[in-house]
């Protein structure tokens, strides 16, 4: 055949590459666009529902001397580790109730500024929490699980606080409290806030959670904000005015967890005969809340507050804005 005879041959030389090539790559593009165009859409922060958040699991604070606080909670507080809660958490953990507990947590070189080393609230859907919180933008630390085998999402609030949510059901297991524990509910846990607009974003708007009472020293003053959590009657309390300069032994008193009594003379009773020493004019009393209570201190100087669960008389500044918890 003579040369170049065969240039409109069809289907020959560099046609016909150029045809495969375009087919192929056509191919390729929707062998890509397949899987996208065959996924859900992302979730949209109105699709993902908040689980619900039913209360307070646990408080975890820092402690300098582990056998002195063991003894503290143990002994002086009457409180155990025999529950579902702190199994595999070793004696550093002291069962409240059937779901509730308090745990403590060896300071490893310098002291924080707050010993309130997280505060952990129950859910029954941790996946979905997690959910909830991605699409509005909240990072958080991958679920893992407790030394209980409770799923468990970590995160920080706006603030840095570190706060937890931990998957529980109901009122736990089974619970005998010892007869020497004086409390077997915790009540609340409260921490310095130093941008309340910035907090109520996150834990009212996003969490939901709601007011119970806020008040001051002067009855036209903001100096405590107390939340319950949106579906129970469990709550954080926001202590607010506090210097940035605050020495440790303010900070522990402002960074604190509660715990509640039917009566709090008999409890003041119990702990004084469990060997707690404190000055003689150092007793219960009615707060601006309209509660009796009584505060103590553990070895770190993280303030333990005892109260009761309703007011005796009426309190400053607002009224209550939801229901009391019951015993």
């Amino acid at each position: 055949m003579p040369k170049g005879s065969n240039k409109n041959l069809p289907f020959r030389g560099g046609s016909y590459r150029w045809s495969f090539r375009v087919k192929r790559g056509i191919c390729s593009f929707f062998a890509l666009l397949a899987p996208l165009l065959l996924a859900p859409p992302p979730l949209l922060a109105q699709d993902v529902p908040r689980p619900k958040i039913t209360g307070i699991a646990y408080v975890r604070v820092y402690v300098a001397d582990l056998h002195a606080s063991r003894e503290f909670y143990k002994n002086v507080l009457g409180l155990g580790g025999d529950t579902m809660d702190c199994i595999g958490a070793g004696a550093s953990c002291f069962s409240v109730n059937g779901r509730q507990s308090i745990g403590l947590a060896q300071i490893a070189g310098g002291t924080p500024d707050n010993l309130v080393a997280e505060i952990a609230f129950s859910t029954p859907d941790v996946e979905g929490m997690r959910q909830y919180l991605a699409t509005h933008g909240v990072v958080s630390k991958p679920i893992a699980k407790n030394p209980a085998g409770q799923k468990i999402l970590q995160l920080k609030d706006p603030e840095g606080n570190p706060i937890a949510f931990v998957q529980q059901e109901g009122e736990g297991g089974l619970f005998t409290p010892k007869g020497e524990q004086v409390s077997t509910r915790l009540f609340h846990a409260g921490f310095i806030v130093k941008d309340r607009e910035l907090q109520d974003k996150f834990y009212r708007g996003l969490l939901g959670f709601r007011m119970y009472w806020h008040g001051g020293f002067k009855d036209d003053g903001l100096d405590w904000e107390e939340l319950q959590v949106p579906d129970g009657s469990e709550w954080i309390e926001y202590m607010l005015n506090i210097p940035a300069n605050a020495d440790k032994k303010e900070r522990g008193i402002q960074n604190h967890f509660s715990l509640g009594v039917l009566e709090i003379k008999p409890a003041y009773t119990r702990l004084r005969s469990h060997g707690l020493k404190t000055a003689d004019d150092d007793k219960p009393e009615i707060g601006r809340d309209g509660k009796w209570s009584w505060d103590i201190y553990d070895p770190d100087g993280t303030r333990v507050e005892f109260m009761e669960f309703k007011p005796t008389q009426q309190p400053c500044c607002h009224p209550y804005e939801a229901p009391h918890p019951k015993p």
